[in-house]
């Protein structure tokens, strides 16, 4: 963040009470859109537009003028649409009227490839040498709902609700598609912007301004890409201080930055997976769709706090129930039963046919008594055992002769949500969209209604987990403590077994014992000094995959087994690998049952040093049970993936198998971690393989270290 993007100069820029469009022609649709836009909500204060264009002295029904120069009163906010060859001149022609603010529609740029590229360079140049801000180009503009202020490409229809979400897109056409879902599921907005190339205005400049905004509740965001990982992070901290949530669509799932290709965890630690992982560190709610984005952010910006993971549900269908049951499970909701005085109310209320249970059905009667379903929900809302209740119902739709019923209908159902002590989540059945009738009655009576049971849901278990976030957040002092950085280098390239582990036993970390042996005789007698049984591992900095080419024996149990062992290994790994140096035979002791890990640490491109927990073992690919964080990480978090592994249970202890001792784990997992960020100038990647762990005895059995040049 500079000067020029900083919250109080996008204030500024977000407010404009005047406004000129460079370029407007009756020939461009773009032009027009913006136009009606700009005259159809006009803004709070009635926001002055000016027509610019060198030829036409009519454009819009409204006189024009030649250029900027020709406007004579003050201009808080320049739309460019002229050609892009014309945009410089625009800048200069804006500098001379003391413009300082522009939105550039304008595309042709960067996007198109280096010429385009250039000319974006000179562009933003001229702008940061004479203090003008810029959106775009290759954007559509923004819409501040809550100033009704619409320099905005495309036409937008009314109503333009003000409510508590903001939106950032990395997209110009996904802009209108995301606004016309949030009206029609009757989300409303604080601002949204279309952020274009980002040459000065970023995307993460916007949301530092929308956790500032008093109007804004919820970030709403779509990602193509990252540019700024440490900015991004900084943003999603502050924006997790203030209390305000950002669920963020990424997209981009595929794999393609250039990973390392030494051993398993390069295989393991894919782009999206460390996005997951970064976003679920820094507090950002990740959703997959458009719908998620806008129903998850819509319920986080009406709903108050939840506080836990207790749901109490009340609808008129017993399918429903099994619906909700089901995604509650998905979603690790928790549906305690009734409390005993809870259900002795409900029998006074419901019929008798009905089973009183969480999810409570109140059946079908309700088409008979209107009654019912709030009478329910307002016994179940005095129940303490419930953080939140979620009331399936739908909205009003069609509008009737007499609408005073149903304006006492939903009244009363509002009046609950207002009286009860946990937050009550109205969800409609299914994802439909709010007529204009049901939003005249919705938003006269303040009632938001979640749209669908599956994605009502998804937004549910997302906007548990957030609050659970929060409230860790606040009660964690989350700095880190620095590391000294090493005074010599490493060696470079790809270490043998044996000096990774010598690496990682003069750092601390528990290593097996192991002897390195040259010759038959220094193997058998290092199998007597770890002591029998043993295994034998071929030791080589160009053999990452000992056992695919013969380079390991196992369970060896005497002198002579060990001799014949030495002479196969040798003989197997001359045969398959000719080429490779052999540093020797490296012969430790054979450890029996215990649970092996995968620990690792590699780099990736955008986000530094990502670190893998997960099931080890030569099945660890297949398995793909992993967990990952970007580095550094505290011993809390790294316990929090211990338990996000399906295979916690193993480390726990199962059927008389002896259980690991958990906090000795998360010690060692959180030395090497420290290890590795010690070293992050200069690892590439680090893995340990097995990490085998019999209750408090924690040994490396294998380790691969590779070190930059």
């Amino acid at each position: 963040m500079n000067d020029l993007t900083s919250p109080e100069r996008l204030r500024q820029f977000f407010h404009p009470q005047s406004i000129a469009l460079v370029g407007a022609t009756d020939k461009s649709r773009w032009s027009l859109f913006t136009y009606m836009n700009l005259k159809t909500f006009g803004g709070s204060g009635g926001a002055t537009v000016h027509c610019v264009h060198p030829k036409h002295e009519v454009v819009h029904g409204q006189k024009a003028v030649p250029s900027l120069l020709d406007i004579d009163e003050p201009v808080d906010l320049a739309y460019v649409m002229v050609p892009t060859g014309q945009v410089l001149q625009v800048l200069r022609d804006a500098d001379a009227a003391d413009i300082r603010n522009l939105v550039i529609l304008t595309s042709g740029f960067s996007e198109i490839g280096p010429e385009g590229a250039a000319m974006e360079r000179e562009v933003l140049e001229f702008a940061r040498a004479h203090n003008q801000l810029l959106l775009g180009p290759n954007g559509n503009g923004f819409i501040n709902v809550t100033a009704q202020l619409t320099p905005y490409g495309l036409l937008v229809a009314p109503p333009l609700t003000p409510g508590p979400v903001g939106i950032v897109l990395q997209s110009g056409a996904l802009a209108s598609t995301v606004l016309t879902l949030a009206q029609a599921r009757n989300v409303g907005l604080s601002l949204l912007v279309s952020m274009g190339n980002e040459t000065m205005m970023s995307a993460t400049d916007v949301m530092d301004y929308l956790i500032e905004d008093e109007a804004t509740k919820v970030l709403a965001v779509f990602l193509e890409s990252i540019r700024q990982p440490k900015e991004f992070a900084r943003i999603a901290k502050k924006a997790l201080e203030h209390g305000k949530p950002i669920v963020a669509m990424k997209i981009g799932r595929s794999e393609h930055s250039a990973r390392t290709a030494m051993a398993h965890t390069g295989a393991l630690v894919g782009d999206d997976a460390v996005n997951d992982a970064a976003f679920r560190q820094l507090g950002v709610i990740r959703v997959n769709s458009l719908e998620d984005l806008i129903t998850t952010a819509g319920l986080l910006g009406y709903t108050p706090p939840l506080t836990g993971r207790r749901m109490g549900v009340v609808t008129p269908s017993g399918g429903a129930c099994d619906i909700l049951s089901d995604r509650a499970a998905d979603e690790g909701i928790l549906l305690p039963e009734f409390a005993p005085e809870t259900v002795s109310k409900l029998k006074e209320v419901v019929p008798s046919f009905s089973t009183i249970h969480n999810p409570l059905d109140v059946t079908g009667f309700v088409v008979v008594d209107g009654t019912l379903l709030r009478r329910a929900l307002a016994v179940v809302a005095d129940d303490p055992g419930f953080d939140f209740l979620l009331c399936l119902t739908d909205p009003p739709r069609i509008e009737p002769d007499d609408v005073a019923p149903v304006i006492e209908q939903y009244s009363q159902l509002h009046e609950v949500v207002a009286r009860a002590k946990v937050p009550i989540v109205v969800v409609s059945n299914s994802s439909i969209d709010i007529t204009p009738f049901g939003r005249s009655v919705l938003e006269k009576l303040n009632l938001h209604f979640v749209g669908g049971m599956e994605h009502g849901m998804s937004a549910l278990g997302k906007a548990v987990w957030w609050h659970q976030k929060y409230r860790e957040s606040r009660l964690k002092n989350k700095a880190f403590e620095e590391v000294s950085r090493p005074s010599t280098s490493l060696s470079t390239g790809e270490w043998s077994e044996h000096a990774a582990r010598a690496f990682l036993d003069a750092e601390g970390i528990p290593v097996v014992p192991g002897v390195l042996a040259r010759t038959a005789v220094e193997a058998v007698e290092g199998a007597n000094a770890v002591g029998y049984p043993v295994v034998l591992k071929i030791q080589s900095a160009d053999i990452q995959h000992k056992s695919d080419v013969g380079g390991v024996a196992l369970g060896l149990q005497s002198d002579e087994e060990v001799l014949q062992a030495y002479q196969t290994i040798l003989a197997s790994v001359r045969e398959k690998v000719p080429r490779s140096r052999v540093d020797g035979i490296l012969v430790s002791p054979m450890r029996g049952e215990g649970v092996e890990m995968l620990v690792g640490v590699v780099r990736d491109a955008l986000w530094g040093q990502v670190l893998a927990v997960g099931m080890g073992g030569v099945f660890v690919e297949v398995m793909k049970d992993t967990s990952l964080r970007v580095l550094p990480v505290d011993r809390a978090e790294i316990r929090s993936m211990l338990e996000e592994l399906r295979s916690f249970p193993l480390l726990r202890g199962t059927r008389g198998r002896i259980g690991a001792d958990i906090e000795r784990l998360v010690d060692v997992i959180y030395q090497i971690s420290r290890l590795a960020v010690r070293h992050r100038d200069q690892l590439r990647a680090l893995e340990i393989n097995p990490l085998w762990i019999h209750g408090s005895q924690i040994e490396a059995l294998d380790a691969l270290i590779s070190i930059e040049g």
